[in-house]
């Protein structure tokens, strides 16, 4: 059975991509007493707080509609922003040759956190180059990764 991310995603997705904009991910989570149905969006220009309130007086009413939130949550529209978490493999295929910073469940070398440049990935693990040595993580391991940027 698809989880409420995936079949929030799969409504909205059309609708998203009509007004003009990426779909990069859907997070629905509880935080304290709170639920959040987080909706990430991106376009080439980068996305701006009119952005965001376009998709959400969008979307909220199909999200309504549909009912697959059964708890009363909070509907956040937002950029996926400069240092993204990748959680999909379309996130990791854009991605190739980037820096990623990746937080681990369990140290790997007595760290719990490692980075690098993503070389590759499969469905098992990722693959990471620091000081031109390779490291291949599993991603059963992997608690988060995202985009590595340097601020200056």
């Amino acid at each position: 059975m698809a989880s409420i991310e995936e079949k929030v995603e799969e409504l909205i997705q059309n609708q998203v991509k009509e007004l003009g904009y990426e779909l990069y991910d859907v997070q629905y989570v509880k935080e304290g007493k709170d639920y959040f149905l987080r909706i990430f969006i991106d376009k080439p220009e980068g996305i701006d707080l009119n952005d965001c309130e376009k998709v959400s007086n969008e979307i909220n009413p199909i999200i309504d509609k549909a009912n697959y939130l059964k708890e009363a949550y909070f509907l956040e529209v937002s950029s996926p922003g400069v240092e993204r978490i990748l959680r999909k493999d379309k996130h990791l295929q854009q991605n190739i040759g980037k820096e990623i910073e990746i937080k681990l469940f369990k140290p790997i070398e007595n760290e719990k956190t490692q980075e690098g440049f993503l070389k590759q990935y499969n469905e098992e693990t990722v693959t990471i180059e620091t000081n031109h040595v390779e490291k291949t993580i599993d991603r059963k391991n992997i608690a988060l990764m995202k985009l590595k940027y340097h601020f200056e």
